[in-house]
């Protein structure tokens, strides 16, 4: 397993090398809102992750459609595992849900997280392992006491958006992400995927 750990972390990080530079120089989608800077060493934010969670994960199917309709949703039950990565405050996470709705397995949808200690803030990587892809640009920010909001922009069938990341209900027990995109500068936004983690 360790082996296998320094190994993602190894192709990662090259991956993310040779694609942010060029991914974040998009000029032609709006900024996120921007974020005050972190007062708090947030190293250890993401320490509440660590270890395996049941999964409950909800994903509206219909995104950015104005979508009012219950059936839009898709359920997925399953599990979570995340770990540090080489004894850093980097970690790795690794969902493993299926949707009996959709008769679908996910498996490869996955989180590689890194601390700034010069910005005190995290980038978080969304990682397909089956796709072999790494969402860029990544999303950015940091916790303000038990709630954690990050933002990332890019495109999302030819409409500018940005995306929000938002961890909230955070105990030893629980936890909920929350995403949520917006096409109109932060003004408004479309909740599109829930997930609650219990332990």
């Amino acid at each position: 397993m360790h082996a296998f750990k320094s190994g993602v972390w190894g192709v990662l990080t090259l991956a993310t090398w040779l694609y942010v530079a060029p991914a974040l120089a998009q000029s032609d989608v709006p900024q996120p809102p921007p974020a005050a800077f972190p007062q708090h060493d947030g190293s250890h934010d993401f320490d509440f992750l660590i270890g395996s969670w049941k999964a409950h994960v909800r994903s509206l199917q219909k995104r950015l459609d104005h979508s009012t309709n219950p059936n839009d949703w898709a359920t997925y039950e399953g599990t979570e595992v995340a770990w540090k990565l080489n004894d850093s405050h980097a970690n790795f996470e690794n969902f493993d849900i299926y949707s009996e709705k959709l008769h679908k397995r996910s498996k490869g949808s996955d989180a590689l997280r890194l601390y700034n200690p010069a910005t005190r803030q995290w980038s978080i990587y969304l990682v397909d392992i089956d796709g072999g892809t790494i969402d860029l640009p990544p999303m950015i920010g940091h916790f303000e006491g038990k709630r954690g909001e990050f933002y990332n922009q890019d495109v999302f069938k030819g409409r500018a958006k940005l995306t929000r990341l938002v961890w909230l209900d955070i105990s030893p027990q629980h936890a909920r992400l929350e995403q949520s995109y917006s096409t109109d500068g932060g003004k408004t936004w479309e909740l599109n995927w829930t997930c609650d983690l219990t332990r």
